[in-house]
């Protein structure tokens, strides 16, 4: 099997070079590959003690982020070496502050490895949430670094627990420790054999509280908002801003609307504005004057990126798009700020959402009658909403600390083992 796998990654690197020419993102991760060496000769000494941190993607990076930082004010020491496999986590944090090195991680190759290893000789290895490329994690635990797992969560349909998964079950005594998200995850790594995983929650909900603390002040957005109930969808896609096109108007409630799509090019804005002829666009909104109360802008579409997260705190209500499609956004940005959450009917894949549905902080619909029902249900009944606004802060509340508990446990790791 191993030299199956071998040949997998060789085919897969020969097809990303093959395609290069023609696909921007592989362009982007071949070329980067071939710095990657390198920067760690540059800017890796001998004597310099290393803790590697590896996110798939820049999702996986926001997870891990709050905990590469508590790291480093903890062990300001080591240098930090953060690496990426796609372009999405590398092109956007290439120039993260708070590590030394980011880089592309080269292919998963016995050579590339054991050149990876020699040039960073990393005391620790973390591996986030779900990344698995089994070269790397027995070269780094062959080479003496401890190798973790961090925000590991695992469903019963996964290879791990299938019948041809032996040699992948094998792969995985090269963990020294997984910190898992849920009790579900720990269930099914012991039902395999594995005793040493311990759940300490999602540093997810370490991120959002850390977001929500440093949440910026838009100035013209405010003064849009003026005193006036905001609707503000998230990381809208097409159905989304549709159904709400069909909901304006037909709610009892009177409130502002603001769009925060999730594709924000040229086209994309165009589609929106046509829905919404009467909006404004954010990059537009220098011109307007929000000082006067009789203005009666009411729909903001926002045409910008990176700052969505800081906008949650303007919200009386949020929507987060992609329910309609392969599935929800991230909710939690909106829940740390205290907003019950509206939502599209594919959200089963992400636990948070399946708990504050439950919990009634969250609430999710499929057609335009339900959405004005909801819409209108929270925007009038006070006590409703403040129910809801509660549930989802007490959930973020809940837990937070999995950065914490991780770091205090690779401390005592000696007693964690024992």
């Amino acid at each position: 099997m191993n030299w199956i796998y071998s040949f997998f990654i060789f085919l897969y690197t020969l097809l990303l070079f093959i395609v290069s020419p023609f696909n921007k993102k592989a362009k982007l991760i071949v070329q980067g590959r071939k710095q990657s060496f390198n920067k760690l000769e540059d800017k890796i000494k001998k004597t310099d003690k290393v803790a590697w941190f590896h996110a798939a993607s820049l999702g996986e990076f926001e997870q891990g982020r709050p905990l590469i930082e508590d790291f480093k004010k903890e062990n300001s020491d080591y240098k930090i070496l953060l690496t990426f496999f796609s372009s999405s986590g590398y092109e956007v944090r290439k120039n993260y502050d708070k590590a030394d090195i980011v880089i592309y991680l080269p292919s998963d190759s016995k050579k590339n490895v054991k050149r990876f290893l020699k040039l960073s000789h990393p005391s620790y290895a973390f591996f986030i949430k779900y990344e698995f490329w089994y070269n790397f994690i027995k070269g780094a635990k062959k080479s003496g670094a401890k190798v973790f797992q961090v925000s590991l969560i695992l469903r019963p349909n996964q290879y791990f627990f299938s019948s041809f998964g032996s040699w992948y079950r094998k792969q995985l005594k090269n963990f020294d420790f997984f910190f898992v998200q849920n009790k579900q995850t720990k269930d099914l790594l012991t039902s395999i054999g594995f005793n040493n995983a311990k759940v300490t929650g999602d540093t997810r909900f370490d991120r959002v509280v850390q977001i929500a603390s440093e949440a910026r002040d838009f100035e013209r957005i405010r003064e849009f908002c003026q005193n006036d109930k905001i609707v503000l969808m998230g990381s809208s896609w097409g159905k989304d801003e549709q159904i709400m096109r069909e909901a304006i108007g037909r709610t009892k409630s009177k409130f502002k609307l603001i769009i925060a799509p999730h594709e924000v090019h040229l086209s994309h804005i165009q589609e929106i504005m046509a829905l919404f002829p009467e909006a404004i666009k954010y990059s537009d909104i220098k011109e307007m004057d929000y000082s006067n109360s009789e203005n009666k802008d009411s729909i903001l579409i926002i045409d910008s990126i990176g700052i969505l997260s800081s906008l949650y705190k303007y919200a009386t209500i949020a929507y987060i798009g992609g329910g309609f499609g392969e599935g929800i956004h991230n909710i939690l940005e909106a829940a740390t700020f205290g907003k019950p959450i509206l939502f599209g009917p594919n959200y089963k894949k992400f636990r948070e959402a399946i708990d504050l549905v439950e919990k009634e902080g969250v609430f999710s619909f499929i057609e335009t009658d339900k959405l004005i029902e909801l819409i209108d249900y929270l925007l009038s009944d006070n006590d409703y909403y403040q129910k809801s606004s509660d549930i989802c802060q007490r959930y973020i509340s809940d837990n937070k600390g999995a950065c914490q508990r991780i770091l205090s446990d690779i401390k005592n790791f000696d007693k964690l083992i024992g």
